[in-house]
């Protein structure tokens, strides 16, 4: 089942001479339950296309449909409320809600819809991430390994159709990023969550079923691993 398709995806920044074109017509289809990582060089386009991707940011041109929806045809209200819902985002930096519990913070994208999560559910995302015993604690009590960890049970909650991890272990040290790894590998495995892995790293990369290389706003190669 096709997750997600992008069709002519093309991005230009500026005009006339200041005019810079940071993807040019990107073509790209992922099915349920694949782990891809796109890697490429600094100003390769693959920031550009996850923000396109993730609805923050809209193509100058072409097409993305995630689960069935054309995101050119939701408005910024719908487009927020599409992302909370539908996509998955893991950063860099963990965007954690200081003031708020482990738990407050995986349930928040629930509880800006007043829903209630699946207890079910909830217990085998935060058994599977290692933080059942730190639900009631604070992001400040928490190393940046386990912080990472909650941003990741958070981006899982609403079980979204995709994935987005951009550089998630550019902020950590190596057993931490071995650790995330894994842990992206369990939820795709166990969860059957479908992943989109953006990085530089080309170890992490290796991790995926499929790399997908970008070079100048471009799909330079796209490999099936296994």
């Amino acid at each position: 089942m096709e997750i997600l398709r992008c069709e002519g995806i093309k991005k230009v920044y500026g005009s006339g001479n200041n005019q810079v074109t940071a993807l040019h017509g990107i073509d790209l289809s992922i099915h349920k339950g694949e782990f891809v990582a796109v890697i490429g060089a600094s100003g390769s386009g693959k920031s550009t296309l996850l923000h396109i991707l993730g609805s923050v940011d809209k193509p100058t041109a072409g097409k993305v449909i995630i689960d069935g929806t054309d995101l050119s045809k939701l408005n910024q209200t719908q487009a927020a409320v599409f992302r909370r819902r539908k996509v998955g985002l893991v950063y860099q930096f963990y965007n954690l809600i200081p003031t708020l519990t482990v738990e407050k913070n995986i349930l928040m994208p629930l509880a800006l819809d007043k829903k209630k999560p699946n207890r079910e559910y909830f217990d085998n995302v935060v058994n599977s991430l290692g933080i059942r015993d730190k639900l009631d604690a604070l992001p400040s009590q928490l190393s940046g390994g386990q912080q990472q960890r909650v941003a990741i049970a958070r981006s899982l909650i609403y079980r979204p159709a995709l994935l987005l991890a951009d550089e998630p272990t550019g902020n950590l040290d190596q057993k931490n990023s071995r650790e995330i790894m894994d842990l992206l590998k369990l939820s795709n495995r166990n969860l059957e969550q479908t992943i989109l892995l953006i990085t530089h790293d080309e170890k992490a990369a290796l991790e995926a079923e499929r790399i997908i290389t970008m070079e100048d706003g471009r799909i330079l190669n796209d490999e099936r691993r296994r």
